[in-house]
């Protein structure tokens, strides 16, 4: 799948998210390596990230899935605590818990032996969840792919710990 910035700016505007010409220009386009975005992958933008807080917009396609990771402590922080507002669509994230039975939607079935929690929270627009620090979790578009504001504390994203040995 060949992503463009402008396909992820047409998801933006979707959810009524303005961006300015130096904004577009920083949006991130991730595939953690694995070459299957389709699949899973992520695309965002920072607005801010001080060693204080952070907030991004993040956009995934149809169906696209973000890999199971939790946000370790790094120097003596207690490791990342995020929000998740949905904004455009539907995201299933999924977190350490009760695991959900029937799980609404799986990730790849490629690569299912990498994703170990199974606790759904469903969020449509308007809706929100706070990840506290450390905590696993996973998250997937709907069919309509989908548009979350995500408010942090400090990312310190190249501390990420994946479950997928291959990232």
């Amino acid at each position: 799948m060949k992503v463009t910035k402008e396909d992820v700016i047409e998801y933006y505007e979707k959810a009524g998210i303005v961006l300015n010409d130096d904004d577009k220009e920083n949006i991130q386009i991730m595939d953690y390596g694995l070459n299957k975005l389709d699949k899973l992958g992520l695309q965002l933008f920072v607005y801010v990230n001080t060693d204080r807080y952070c907030a991004k917009e993040l956009v995934l396609f149809p169906e696209q899935t973000c890999p199971e990771h939790r946000h370790p402590p790094v120097d003596k922080q207690k490791g990342k605590e995020e929000t998740f507002r949905c904004r455009y669509g539907k995201v299933y994230l999924y977190v350490e818990g009760e695991k959900t039975e029937a799980p609404a939607v799986m990730p790849p079935d490629e690569d299912i032996e990498h994703f170990t929690v199974w606790h759904e929270i469903q969020l449509t627009p308007g809706e929100q969840f706070t990840i506290p620090p450390d905590t696993k979790h996973w998250f997937k578009a709907g069919s309509e792919g989908a548009v979350v504001t995500e408010f942090s504390s400090t990312s310190t994203d190249d501390h990420d710990v994946f479950t997928d040995p291959r990232i």
